[in-house]
């Protein structure tokens, strides 16, 4: 519930908008908005998810996560409702599953991937319409430091900006296919370097766009 207050009030701010104009958007009371932002009454995920629309994050969607009982009782403080344990769920946010081809344009990972299709959650908000990937290959594998192994899930936020040091899904021109690589800069030439050091690193020109920052990894088990 914090994450989606936190996210809310950050947006509402961003924008200029009061509580009074969203409650307008809503046609509620400010009031009612207000309980939600202030966490005197717990908004149902669909109420959670209307709001992200009205501001536009559209792209967001919070997801129902269910606390094991015991851990549920344990956190459980004065001033909690006395609700079914499935409704005390914590807001994460599902991302659709993408593929590797055919994410040239973000616009059409808007359109189609988010329309149907596998989805996986997770605690980060995106600046932007965020999608995971499963990393194929080991190019991303190091000996040491970080390594980010073949079938872990990645998340990428396309409204994240790539500096050096980031690690990013870029796409050359003529390749139908996206890479996964860390962004460098070395002499005033910015390249992309595979975390394995068996692979060979590629100088980063015009021809290559950066789709998307890795915000989050994450391994399936």
């Amino acid at each position: 519930m914090d994450k989606w207050i936190e996210l809310v009030k950050a947006k509402m701010s961003e924008l200029k908008i009061t509580q009074e104009k969203l409650a307008e958007r809503l046609a509620m009371s400010q009031g009612g908005v207000g309980h939600w932002l202030n966490k005197r009454r717990q908004p149902s995920l669909e109420d959670m998810n209307r709001v992200l629309r009205e501001l536009g994050l559209g792209f967001l969607e919070v997801a129902l996560v269910i606390r094991e009982p015991e851990r549920a009782k344990d956190e459980a403080q004065e001033g909690d409702y006395d609700v079914p344990l499935a409704q005390k769920y914590n807001p994460y946010f599902r991302y659709p599953v993408s593929d590797w081809r055919g994410i040239s344009e973000v616009r059409e990972v808007a359109a189609t991937v988010y329309a149907k299709g596998r989805y996986e959650l997770s605690d980060y908000h995106a600046q932007g319409p965020a999608f995971w990937l499963v990393v194929v290959g080991d190019a991303m594998t190091a000996p040491s430091g970080i390594s980010i192994a073949q079938d872990m899930l990645i998340l990428v936020d396309p409204a994240v900006e790539a500096v050096p040091g980031k690690l990013v899904i870029a796409q050359w021109s003529d390749s139908a296919e996206a890479t996964f690589r860390k962004l460098i800069e070395e002499g005033g030439q910015r390249y992309l370097v595979p975390l394995n050091p068996t692979y060979p690193k590629a100088l980063f020109t015009d021809e290559c766009r950066i789709i998307g920052v890795v915000v989050q990894a994450t391994a399936k088990f």
